[in-house]
């Protein structure tokens, strides 16, 4: 343990010594963390005003890209946007964009300025919308706001969209800030557990998480390559926010969630299975055959780790907040753990009527959970359940694992 020296000052005219002795470093330390854990306050969730009918998105996306001619390609094209199980996305991209720049509708035209120019703006404007959800909800005014977590896949820049959303929501000056870029689908629990860390570590704080992700480096001309055909039936846009503290004012804040554990497990032998390299025609994405039973097979060894401090070897005795890459790995992940059907109804209702929103679907996944609990009349936030998992899955392959204390919703 280190100590500070005691000083001792001398007053002439007085004629006595005072005594003054400083804290040590670890008093310091101590005094300046919370004594309770994380909990989630708040959730707000924002989509572009543009939505798209999925059951007619083949006709719309090969006449929008002039490639009605491929009526093959679009037929193919039109039995994956079936077998997604989606049926409506939200796209901040318009027909009148993409007039407007025509290099975006084709497959390999460069094309990076136009898409960066407009996500640069977009990102931290769609991000704004749902923060102030969270914030409306959590009813304390955005001056308490201490921290802010910014996760994005998109629109890249310096200053990032995390100075950019401070600036345009008017937060403190003095709001510290953190980005999480270009990470994919598992980085809304990035976000979760690195706003943990800093509410528990930092005595009184309120974290701002905000993940906000627009499509506009995916979207690109169909070609014969299944992975950019799926993406393009996949994605769609959304943020969603969230207030995150510790040691919540009684009477004042009511939290929703405690956050247990976080952690982060790279997938075994599963190099290379999902890339997204940028290059001056956007991001092009590429998925392997194997992602859901990579997902799958892993998945179980991740919980066993996650719950043994509390013993729970049952995982249908827990509410489940699962990011839904696609109706195939929530399938797998389900048949081998012999989940019952209503496990995953949260995170397959979250993809039909949003698409796969990348950092933020889990987030709106975790809001349906917490509104369905309250509408139903059940007595915790994690639908009549203690316990429960939020899994991000994604790029690396990463899992993102945080285990939730659900509270009472009265």
């Amino acid at each position: 343990m280190i100590f500070f020296p005691v000083v001792f000052v001398k007053q002439r005219k007085k004629k006595k010594v005072i005594q003054r002795t400083m804290v040590t470093v670890e008093e310091f330390r101590r005094a300046h963390r919370a004594e309770g854990p994380a909990t989630i306050m708040a959730i707000g969730t924002a989509n572009p005003a543009n939505c798209l009918d999925q059951s007619t998105y083949a006709d719309y996306y090969f006449r929008v890209t002039n490639n009605e001619h491929k009526t093959e390609l679009k037929n193919k094209f039109n039995r994956i946007c079936e077998k997604t199980t989606i049926k409506k996305r939200y796209m901040h991209l318009t027909e009148e964009h993409l007039q407007e720049n025509p290099g975006l509708g084709t497959y390999d035209d460069p094309s990076f300025d136009a898409r960066q120019e407009m996500l640069v703006v977009e990102i931290p404007k769609l991000g704004k919308e749902a923060a102030f959800e969270a914030i409306k909800e959590w009813g304390q005014p955005k001056s308490k706001i201490t921290h802010l977590v910014f996760c994005t896949g998109g629109g890249v820049d310096m200053p990032g969209a995390d100075y950019q959303l401070a600036k345009i929501m008017g937060l403190n000056l003095s709001v510290k800030r953190v980005i999480v870029y270009q990470q994919g689908c598992f980085a809304g629990g990035t976000a979760l557990r690195l706003a943990k860390d800093l509410a528990e570590n930092n005595k009184g704080a309120r974290v701002l998480v905000v993940c906000s992700e627009i499509m506009v480096n995916l979207f690109r001309g169909p070609c014969e390559n299944l992975s950019s055909l799926v993406a393009q039936a996949l994605f769609g846009d959304g943020a969603a926010a969230m207030i995150v503290g510790s040691d919540p004012i009684p009477g004042v804040e009511k939290p929703l969630y405690e956050m247990f554990s976080a952690g982060q497990t790279i997938v075994p032998g599963s190099d290379g299975a999902i890339l997204g390299p940028i290059r001056e025609n956007g991001m092009s994405v590429q998925i392997g055959k194997d992602v859901p039973s990579h997902f799958a097979n892993n998945i179980e060894g991740i919980l066993v780790e996650a719950f043994k401090p509390l013993g729970i070897t049952d995982w249908n005795s827990i509410f489940w907040i699962a990011h839904p890459g696609g109706p195939t790995i929530l399938d797998q992940v389900e048949t081998k753990l012999g989940l019952n059907p209503d496990k995953m109804r949260a995170s397959r209702h979250v993809l039909a009527e949003y698409g796969n929103l990348q950092s933020a679907c889990v987030l709106f996944i975790l809001d349906e959970v917490r509104k369905k609990s309250t509408k139903d009349g059940l007595n915790t936030t994690g639908e009549g359940l203690e316990w429960g998992v939020l899994f991000g899955f994604g790029p690396g392959l990463t899992v993102e694992t945080v285990v939730l204390h659900s509270l009472a919703t009265i």
